[in-house]
């Protein structure tokens, strides 16, 4: 696992579960955005500029008290939801990582995968941790499960990466469209009217381009162009003083985790297999989601 990990505070904590195993985690970000954050300025002023709540019909701007939220049913009709129906819709936040199933590696789409999330092991879950990294390598699987983060809902793979476990959030199959409505050349070479002579060429093509993965070998060069903009303005003393409003700062909440190293020596002592439907109880947790107050328009490039 990168030695930043290890460094930040955790997202989450809780524990992976399935058959009677409860491995403890803290749940970390792999990823960090890398994009050009373009902020919304006034060129007279040099103030930043924010949203305003307006009332698209009357054009006058609304106070936040009287904006409800409403999903269109059609014809211009809304079903208007109370916060406390929407609050009571929520997945129960368990704090658990529950495995519903184990499938070859080579069976999930890519197009499924959405956000990876390093897994670190906390309490004494090392060994258990890494004897599910193991066998997941050793057998060629990865584990479906569901997880609520921050009360939503989402199926999740785990999969191993290196030293490292990893949840990597998933899309719902609903949210993946249909190719039927595409036009595509029909599948198998013959079918799509390739020759044997083509079908070489190219592969002897893709032969001489193929090179081991190495990710340092792939920038973002309209970042670092952007960025070399910035640095060559901010040497010539080209930049404009803009007053920054007060940042409520992002905190992670995280309680009530259970150690549950004897009820893994247990399970293991009398025998459970790894694969065995869950019956043991979730350890539960009270963690909030904490919102993050923006201060103005972002707009993300790259």
């Amino acid at each position: 696992m990168p030695s930043h990990a290890s460094t930040t505070h955790a997202l989450w904590k809780g524990a992976i579960s399935f058959g009677l195993v409860h491995i403890p985690v803290a749940l970390h970000s792999a990823t960090r955005e890398t994009g050009i954050d373009f902020d919304w300025l006034d060129k007279r002023t040099m103030d930043p500029v924010g949203y305003k709540r307006i009332n698209k019909k009357t054009g006058k701007e609304i106070d936040k008290d009287n904006i409800v939220k409403g999903v269109a049913t059609g014809n211009g009709e809304y079903a208007v939801l109370s916060d406390e129906e929407i609050k009571a819709a929520y997945p129960q936040s368990t704090q658990s990582i529950d495995i519903e199933a184990f499938v070859p590696n080579t069976q999930l789409p890519f197009l499924y995968l959405d956000r990876p999330y390093y897994l670190e092991p906390i309490g004494k879950g090392e060994k258990v941790y890494a004897l599910l990294r193991e066998t997941l390598l050793s057998t060629g699987r990865l584990g479906l499960a569901r997880v609520v983060i921050a009360n939503k809902q989402h199926l999740a793979a785990l999969v191993p990466c290196g030293a490292a476990l990893v949840l990597n959030l998933l899309r719902w199959g609903e949210s993946i469209r249909d190719i039927e409505a595409l036009h595509l050349p029909p599948s198998g070479a013959k079918a799509a009217g390739l020759t044997a002579r083509e079908l070489k060429m190219a592969e002897q093509l893709v032969d001489e381009l193929t090179v081991d993965w190495n990710s340092d070998q792939f920038h973002d060069t309209f970042t670092a162009e952007v960025m070399a903009l910035v640095e060559k303005k901010v040497k010539a003393g080209e930049t404009e003083d803009v007053a920054q409003p007060i940042k409520l700062e992002e905190t992670a909440a995280a309680n009530n985790v259970v150690d549950l190293t004897e009820l893994l020596q247990r399970s293991l002592r009398g025998g459970n297999h790894l694969l065995t439907a869950a019956t043991a109880k979730k350890s539960k947790g009270t963690a909030k989601p904490v919102a993050k107050q923006a201060n103005g328009p972002r707009r993300k490039v790259g």
